[in-house]
């Protein structure tokens, strides 16, 4: 049996139009001989009628005061509107299809409401489905306890969806659509030559995902690129195959010509505070202090650098405040600076070559720009900038490592 999960996001079912080019893209599979699993989300963005934002709205509206559990079972109808939509237009056009919740596909997690994991998935019903259907359609995005509660995977969680039964069902493909054509080297509304990316590598991409790149959820990039299920990042609008995401050696069998690129893309998270905090003397005992009580009070870090003497490190710009409060209780005086961004230099062939922190370096300098503080990984440079330089420096790197070419 050839498997294909293609998912479709808000913006691909959120319009008459835009829901009959879905069903375009779900025929032209079908004609390839594909049996095909279709995850959705709910229909479009805040503001519009069964958006997971809106539904959010409608409560804080409605006493502001409904428990996680139930939450979550509020959620999981606008994907099951998405769902049962496509499914009457799949029929009306002449396709068979059928329509299973999270819990009826076989995902079952734990009852971390709001952001769920993954415990296990379970596809018989689908492949059962697949006698009579050629079409099932999953609403993305949930799950349910062993108890039978509805879960939410948190954001992004309908691309986890797709992944996780991609590898689940041994799928051929994932196909995750989108509102863009694929992954571009930059965010096109700040560096506008950035240009498509026909192929990419799960390392480069998780990292661009966790780095703020938003065309796809980095759990979902984790569980295929375990599975070595390959995804290609599609957009609804356009018939273009996108970005192919695989592992590098699947990069060289299908790339033409010779792979030798260092950096893959650019890419920022903005609106982030640094927080430099001096622990003297007892330096070991005070860092542990430090970020147990990052973690006591729910507030992520990043971008952490710690020192003999203290540490340095991030938090987001509404966290900042309690952040400090915080260390004060411990009878700290850290040190915050406001208003920062984290920018990412990222490609599989940063790892073991000289002079890339040079270029970045250089090229930062060249246009006055201090830089607050750096890291690295195999993959990975990050640099921490005033948020007023961060598109200047975005733009800057772009240039400087030619990925306008």
């Amino acid at each position: 049996m050839r498997i294909l999960v293609q998912k479709f996001g808000g913006t691909s079912l959120s319009s008459p139009k835009a829901r009959e080019l879905v069903i375009s893209h779900i025929r032209r599979e079908l004609n390839e001989n594909y049996n095909i699993v279709v995850v959705v989300s709910a229909m479009g963005r805040r503001g519009e009628p069964y958006a997971t934002d809106t539904l959010l709205e409608w409560i804080a509206t409605n006493g502001n005061a409904l428990p996680a559990r139930e939450k979550d079972l509020l959620l999981c109808c606008g994907e099951i509107i998405s769902a049962t939509t496509l499914c009457s237009l799949l029929e009306s056009a002449g396709i068979s299809s059928t329509v299973l919740t999270g819990a009826q596909a076989g995902f079952e997690t734990d009852d971390q409401y709001g952001n769920a994991r993954i415990v296990n998935v379970r596809p018989e019903r689908i492949i059962e489905e697949f006698k009579d259907h050629k079409v099932i359609i999953v609403t993305g995005f949930q799950g349910q306890t062993i108890s039978g509660d509805f879960t939410t995977l948190g954001r992004g969680g309908s691309d986890t969806t797709a992944t996780a039964l991609g590898a689940a069902l041994h799928a051929e493909m994932v196909d995750i659509y989108t509102d863009v054509n694929g992954v571009l080297t930059a965010d096109p509304r700040i560096v506008e030559d950035a240009r498509p990316l026909t192929h990419v590598s799960y390392a480069e991409i998780c990292n661009m995902a966790y780095q703020g790149a938003k065309v796809i959820h980095p759990r979902a990039v984790e569980i295929a690129m375990q599975a070595q299920i390959p995804v290609r990042i599609r957009s609804t609008f356009s018939e273009n195959e996108g970005t192919l995401v695989t592992h590098p050696e699947g990069i060289r069998d299908v790339q033409t010509g010779v792979l030798d690129r260092l950096v893959t893309g650019i890419a920022y998270v903005s609106n982030v505070t640094q927080i430099t905090v001096d622990c003297g003397n007892d330096s070991n005992n005070l860092q542990l202090k430090v970020f147990k009580s990052m973690a006591e009070n729910s507030i992520s870090v990043d971008f952490i650098n710690v020192t003999p003497t203290g540490a340095v490190y991030t938090v987001f710009d509404q966290d900042s405040e309690r952040a400090i409060t915080s260390l004060q209780a411990l009878g700290l005086r850290p040190k915050s600076l406001a208003g920062c961004a984290k920018v990412s230099v990222i490609g599989g062939g940063i790892n073991g070559v000289p002079g890339i922190m040079a270029k970045i370096v250089e090229s930062l300098s060249e246009q006055n720009i201090q830089i607050l503080q750096s890291a690295d990984s195999n993959t990975t440079i990050w640099v921490l900038v005033k948020k007023e330089d961060m598109v200047q420096s975005l733009r800057s790197l772009h240039s400087k490592f030619e990925l306008n070419r």
